[in-house]
């Protein structure tokens, strides 16, 4: 175990769809209790620290500002209705970049996506996103290699990961990715993630 565990963030912003920020949480948060020998912690982040509404109606306390964050090994953006003012919003994208200059993992969920491919982050780059959005990720790039069917897509230092459900097989690649696919194995089971749709 590490003397300090390596931090792993999930931005939060007005309008963020739950799923796509929760999902990963539910995933990602039970590995890091469940096994804190692997040395990871889990924590949210927005803006300015304040609760955030999401577009449900959920209503989320973040536990840092952006300003106040500790330095993060990933931080995962999620999207929803509130990624499209971030697209035109150029003090956020230098954000986002300022993130992936520091940041080893850069990953997104859904929309999230689109804030990544506007901020640069996907040029000549394999990348998804939400499947009513992918007309849209291509505009934003037109050198994105978009890969509609694909559930995720891990390009090494970015991965981007398909709407909202698609977040929770995204977390779990990642902790396959940065522990191992056995402790992937037993996080699905802990949280008893067995997809079987029924209808």
């Amino acid at each position: 175990m590490t003397d300090q565990p390596r931090k792993i963030g999930i931005v939060l912003f007005p309008d963020v769809e739950e799923l796509d920020a929760v999902g990963p949480w539910q995933v990602l948060a039970y590995w890091a209790k469940a096994f804190p020998d692997d040395g990871y912690e889990v924590f949210t982040l927005s803006r300015d620290g304040k609760p955030v509404a999401c577009a449900k109606g959920l209503t989320i306390m973040p536990h840092h500002s952006f300003e106040d964050a500790p330095a993060m090994e990933v931080l995962l953006h999620p999207g929803g209705r509130g990624t499209r003012p971030q697209l035109a919003d150029e003090s956020y994208l230098e954000w986002v970049r300022a993130q992936s200059a520091t940041v080893p993992l850069m990953t997104s969920v859904c929309t999230g996506a689109l804030v990544f491919a506007a901020a640069g982050l996907l040029r000549d780059r394999p990348a998804t996103t939400y499947w009513a959005s992918l007309d849209l990720l291509r505009e934003l790039d037109p050198t994105i290699e978009v890969r509609p069917e694909d559930r995720f897509v891990d390009d090494g230092d970015v991965i981007t990961s398909a709407g909202v459900s698609a977040g929770i097989d995204m977390a779990l690649h990642l902790v396959a990715r940065l522990s191992s696919t056995e402790r992937a194995r037993e996080v699905r089971r802990g949280i008893q993630y067995d997809p079987a749709p029924p209808v």
